[in-house]
């Protein structure tokens, strides 16, 4: 990896995302950014990893959005590496995605955190948008990704007012998945993607791209599309092997 902020590794089916700047807790700089999107890309193309979890260091916060102390935004790569689609091309991830959140989760963090397929949160974490009680607002995906994965209300609560969401509330309005003390909150995670792992790694990459395009559509017109991926995951499920006859 070509970042020291950032740490890709992997255990067996499992690759592992690691911000980490707990310093700063974990703000994003653009040498970051470069080195997710390596991270990313690399996941997409290596099908013998089948899950991923994102995690930031320290216990203070999972991450705050970007380090807007230097110049950001100057790589053409979206928030993220890209995952997010702020500020440059949206770059979607083709495996399960599982955040595990503790401490600040605010901004662009939050944003992050909403890529995601799977939340696990720490008992000590707050989720927030702070950018309209201090005077920032651009074309910002965090105001269009709150409102779909939370009740508008809430989600206008926190875009209008700054409001922050507690893990408990999260957990309440559908956001978070599991909640835990912040000391078993990787290991909740990992049994998380364990739990994907053990799923067909094809059907799952297949009903994750179905799902997420389904959504863009109404109900009737996603009940009656076809899906390349699942076409696609079919075909090769149902091909002859080539010693058949």
């Amino acid at each position: 990896m070509s970042c020291a902020d950032i740490e890709f590794s992997r255990e067996g089916q499992i690759a592992q995302v690691r911000l980490n700047r707990p310093s700063k807790l974990n703000a994003i700089t653009d040498q970051m950014e470069q080195a997710l999107q390596e991270a990313w890309l690399e996941i997409n193309r290596d099908d013998s990893i089948v899950c991923v979890i994102l995690s930031g260091a320290g216990d203070r916060a999972f991450c705050v959005g970007a380090d807007i102390s230097g110049a950001h935004g100057e790589t053409g790569v979206g928030f993220g590496g890209g995952l997010t689609g702020i500020g440059g091309p949206l770059l979607a991830l083709n495996k399960p995605l599982i955040a595990a959140v503790q401490g600040y989760c605010l901004g662009g963090g939050f944003e992050l955190a909403m890529c995601a397929d799977i939340i696990v949160a720490a008992d000590s974490a707050v989720f927030g948008l702070p950018e309209t009680n201090i005077g920032v607002i651009d074309h910002c995906g965090v105001v269009h990704r709150a409102v779909r994965r939370l009740p508008v209300s809430i989600a206008m609560g926190m875009i209008l007012a700054g409001e922050r969401l507690s893990a408990t509330d999260a957990v309440r309005h559908g956001l978070v998945n599991d909640l835990v003390p912040c000391s078993e909150m990787l290991e909740a995670a990992s049994r998380w993607a364990e739990r994907v792992a053990s799923c067909s790694p094809g059907a799952n990459r297949a009903a994750k791209a179905a799902t997420y395009r389904g959504l863009e559509m109404s109900l009737p017109l996603a009940l009656a599309s076809r899906y390349p991926e699942i076409d696609a995951f079919n075909s090769e499920r149902i091909a002859p092997s080539s010693s058949g006859g």
